[in-house]
C-alpha cells in the first residue's frame, strides 16, 4: 500500500499544510499592519515637528486660544504658556482682541476653560472688551468651529491660531476644514511638559482627525 513515510495520511498532511498558509496569512497581515501604523505615526510625528509659527506673522481680526486643561480656579502650566504666547503677540500688535475658547473640565469646577484663560488676561492688563469667551468646546475642533461662529457674527474674517507648537498641524488643517480665510499659526514650544507623552497623544488624536475629515467628506 503507498503512503507516506511518517505514517500519516494524505489528509492529514493537506490538513497540516493548509493550517500553515493560514497561520502564514495571518502573520504576513499582521506584519502589514505592524509597519503601516509605524510608517503611519513616523509620518505624523514628522509632520508635527516641522510645523511651526506662521512666517512672517502679518496677524488678523482676532488672536484665538486653545483651550487646555484648568488646574481648579488657575490655568495649567501648560495653558499659561499659550496665554502668554498670545500676550506677546497682542502687545506685538498681532491683533487687538482675544478669543478664548474651552469649556468646562470637570462639573465641580468654578470656571471653564475659557474663562480661566479670561481672568488670566484681565489680570495681565487685557481689557475685558477685548475678550471674547467661548465656553461649550470639548475639542479641537469645536474650539475653532464655535470661535469661528463668533468672528462670523462679529464680521471678522482673519485670525491667528495660537497653541503649542506639536499641535499646530492639526489646529491649521481643522480651521481650513472649517472655512478660515487665512490660517496663520502662533506656536509656542513648552518647557514644562514631557513632549513624549503629549506628541504621542497628538499622534491619535491627529489619526482620529483624519478619520473625521474623511467622513465629513462624504456628509457634504
Amino acid at each position: 500500500m503507498g503512503g507516506y513515510g511518517d505514517g500519516s495520511s494524505p489528509v492529514k498532511f493537506m490538513t497540516g499544510r493548509r493550517r500553515f498558509r493560514v497561520s502564514r496569512w495571518i502573520i504576513l497581515s499582521f506584519a502589514c499592519v505592524l509597519i503601516s501604523g509605524l510608517l503611519w505615526c513616523s509620518y505624523v510625528f514628522w509632520n508635527i515637528n516641522r510645523t511651526s509659527t506662521t512666517d512672517p506673522l502679518t496677524g488678523g481680526d482676532a488672536g484665538i486660544i486653545l483651550g487646555m486643561s484648568m488646574w481648579g480656579d488657575e490655568p495649567s502650566p501648560g495653558l499659561k504658556e499659550r496665554l502668554d504666547y498670545g500676550l506677546k503677540l497682542y502687545e506685538q500688535g498681532k491683533f487687538s482682541r482675544f478669543i478664548v475658547t474651552g469649556g468646562l473640565d470637570k462639573p465641580d469646577f468654578k470656571y471653564t476653560e475659557a474663562e480661566g484663560m479670561r481672568n488670566y488676561l484681565v489680570q495681565q492688563g487685557v481689557p475685558g472688551e477685548d475678550i471674547y469667551v467661548e465656553n461649550k468646546a470639548t475639542s479641537t475642533y469645536e474650539n475653532l468651529l464655535f470661535s469661528k461662529e463668533i468672528m462670523d457674527r462679529e464680521g471678522w474674517s482673519t485670525a491667528v491660531i495660537i497653541t503649542h507648537t506639536y499641535h499646530g498641524r492639526r489646529a491649521r488643517e481643522i480651521a481650513v476644514e472649517i472655512g478660515y480665510d487665512r490660517v496663520e499659526l502662533g506656536l509656542t514650544d513648552s518647557k514644562i511638559m514631557s513632549m513624549a507623552w503629549h506628541k504621542s497623544r497628538e499622534i491619535l488624536a491627529y489619526t482620529k482627525w483624519k478619520g473625521q475629515q474623511l467622513i465629513l467628506g462624504f456628509e457634504r
